[in-house]
């Protein structure tokens, strides 16, 4: 597996097409999590097949989607360390504005990285 920060043309093309079409229920859900005090940090889960953490939001297949996308949060990325409690403060300190960008988790056969992609502007 290849652990590289920027999306190739085979995953931006894709993610992008299906990112535009749920990109409003992505900000919503990330919004609430932030509004209502569940986690400063909500993090968008991002994959080809069904991950065994965070809640879905979409499923692949709805309305033609190729990726599934979920919610989930810093929180429940420690707890089932996929983030070290070490580089907790890493994270926080390179987490982008939850109004502007939304924090991706991408997991495929050949990338798994954080991501950020800027929120279509109203």
């Amino acid at each position: 597996m290849h652990n590289d920060p920027e999306l190739n043309g085979k995953y931006l093309g894709s993610i992008t097409k299906d990112f535009a079409q749920v990109s409003e229920l992505l900000r919503e859900a990330c919004y609430q999590c932030h509004k209502r005090g569940i986690s400063e940090y909500p993090i968008v889960t991002i994959s080809r097949e069904s991950l065994p953490f965070g809640a879905v939001i979409m499923d692949k297949g709805q309305q033609g989607l190729q990726w599934f996308f979920g919610l989930s949060m810093l929180e429940e990325f420690i707890q089932r360390n996929l983030i070290s409690p070490e580089a907790e403060q890493d994270f926080i300190s390179t987490y982008k504005n939850v109004d502007e960008y939304c924090c991706c988790f991408v997991v495929d056969k050949e990338f798994l990285n954080f991501v950020y992609i800027p929120f279509p502007e109203d």
